[in-house]
């Protein structure tokens, strides 16, 4: 679908980035469990872990949601 409209385009990022939020939380989660069960970490430690984990999070999604949606607006594979 090629936006016409900002409502339209509106519509595509957000329809992205729910699709995109929803397929990487699991590595999110799965990173999140593994830092919790570090035994090596202080809980400050761990709580710095988590947030570097988040932070990496979000950067992957904007990153991933801009190319779908210049992917789709432009038509490539």
């Amino acid at each position: 679908m090629v936006p016409t409209t900002k409502e339209e385009l509106n519509k595509l990022v957000t329809q992205q980035t729910l699709e995109t939020y929803e397929e990487l939380a699991p590595q999110l989660v799965r990173l999140i469990d593994t830092t919790k069960k570090r035994e090596d970490l202080t809980e400050a430690q761990q709580w710095d872990e988590i947030s570097l984990h988040m932070m990496g999070y979000v950067k992957s999604c904007t990153n991933e949601i801009i190319v779908e949606v210049l992917a789709e607006i432009l038509g490539l594979e």
